[in-house]
């Protein structure tokens, strides 16, 4: 303790005096130990031959420079990094990181150098937390791809381009489902699945042209995109599947389903992606159920109308069912119908025959829009085992049939049956696959054998 405020204040002086010097000492010392330390001056030699063996130790000199690092940017770096990071401010942080690497390109690893770069490894480290936080679907989901683009640049920009593409589909893919979540499933089938393949369909282009902007000069993660791109395929598949097949929906309804799909589908060839063999493979196993559900239902449908044959004429009653009906079998692709018409409004066919015909037809209609390649036999079956139904039904009952008019009325009906509708099945059959169907011609052929000889038995009800 001074004995007065003089004696203090010179004591004080002499202390804040002292703490200067020993700061100065400080850094004189710091920066001597960072310049470069001169060679020592080697004795003089007269020996000549040692000129070359000098230059030749002066050259690994440029492996013992020193690094400088007591630039006042290098020495501000790792307390930069924080306050960009802090202030999210990424791409000031990924700038200065990139003007580091810049500097210390060339310069050898010392250990100054390895200090400072343990304390930059942390901040990238702390970034790249940050920056995989950004890309967490709880962040990014509401603002669309551009929302992650950001984010992904500066992981590019880190080098860590791998892990930016993986976090981007994670992203994208989060987004996708919660949109396909939050539809309401009301009204028509038809209209949800407009709105499901909007949806689904424009977030997946939207997503392809980011992706494509984003990992421009990276092309080893397209091979991930389209991995990406077929489990959300997967994903969509399956809400459409439970709403359309699930529910037992009609063979019409599904047509026009799956036709909106392949349509909204087809828009992916504007940035030349083409997954429309993926919809068909995801598909394949359901359409074929319906098929089959459907054509099951025909069957049971005309064994129900055969086991109440009459053999009568139709009577339309009015001249406009007989105009509605000339209309659907025009539909049906079957021209000569007016030659099967009669007085007033009778119809020399039987309704078995005529229902039997429409029912055919819708189906080959209905099924053609659902066709593709994989599913060219189970149509084929399908029609085969339908048409066999209703031509055993025709041949037992010529076969058995005594009255003779009543016969041939019956072999009227066959007439139109293998004559027209057959021929008609067979033509639209061909232009809607594209090639012709030997099992069909067969069976028109066999149906011939039998009109030749109606007393046949080898045909079975």
């Amino acid at each position: 303790q001074a004995e007065n405020a003089k004696i203090k204040k010179e004591w004080l002086e002499v202390l804040e005096e002292t703490k200067r010097n020993r700061a100065l000492s400080e850094k004189r010392r710091l920066e001597q130990e960072a310049m470069p330390r001169p060679a020592p001056t080697p004795p003089e030699s007269t020996n000549p031959f040692e000129e070359d063996e000098e230059e030749e130790e002066e050259e690994p000199s440029a492996e013992e420079e020193v690094v400088d690092l007591s630039l006042e940017w290098i020495q501000e770096l790792p307390e930069d990094l924080d306050v960009c990071i802090a202030q999210r401010d990424f791409e000031g942080a990924v700038d200065l990181l990139d003007k580091l690497n810049e500097y210390l390109g060339d310069k050898p690893m010392s250990q100054p150098v390895k200090e400072l770069r343990a304390k930059v490894d942390e901040r990238v480290r702390q970034l790249t937390d940050v920056l995989v936080f950004e890309l967490s679907p709880d962040r990014s989901l509401r603002g669309g791809p551009r929302a992650t683009r950001r984010a992904v640049s500066q992981l590019i920009r880190l080098g860590q381009s791998t892990k930016a593409c993986e976090l981007f589909l994670k992203n994208r893919a989060a987004a996708v489902q919660t949109a396909i979540r939050q539809l309401r499933i009301e009204g028509a089938t038809l209209l949800y699945i407009h709105k499901l393949c909007h949806v689904f369909f424009t977030s997946l282009l939207e997503t392809a042209r980011e992706f494509e902007t984003d990992f421009a000069g990276n092309n080893g993660c397209y091979s991930a995109f389209v991995v990406w791109a077929r489990s959300s395929m997967r994903m969509f598949v399956d809400a459409f599947s439970k709403q359309v097949f699930d529910s037992k929906e009609s063979l019409s309804t599904a047509a026009e389903c799956v036709k909106v799909a392949k349509e909204h589908c087809k828009q992916l060839s504007e940035i030349g992606l083409d997954l429309t063999f993926i919809i068909h493979a995801l598909l394949v196993k359901d359409i074929k159920g319906a098929l089959q559900s459907y054509k099951d239902i025909i069957i049971e449908a005309t064994k129900h109308r055969n086991s109440e044959e009459m053999w009568r004429r139709m009577n339309l009653m009015t001249p406009e069912a007989l105009g509605k009906l000339r209309e659907e079998m025009r539909s049906c692709g079957v021209g000569n119908f007016d030659q099967y018409t009669g007085d007033d409004c009778w119809v020399n066919l039987s309704y078995t025959v005529v229902a039997f015909t429409k029912q055919t037809m819708a189906f080959l209609e209905e099924a053609l829009k659902l066709y593709f390649p994989e599913l060219h036999m189970v149509l084929l079956e399908s029609l085969v085992e339908i048409i066999l139904v209703a031509v055993q039904h025709v041949d037992y009952s010529l076969r058995c049939e005594q009255d003779p008019e009543k016969k041939a009325f019956i072999r009227q009906n066959a007439s139109f049956l293998y004559e027209t509708v057959l021929p008609v099945v067979e033509k639209r059959f061909e232009e809607g696959v594209g090639k012709p169907a030997k099992q069909l011609q067969d069976l028109r052929n066999a149906s011939r054998l039998m009109r030749v000889n109606p007393e046949s038995t080898t045909s079975v009800v």
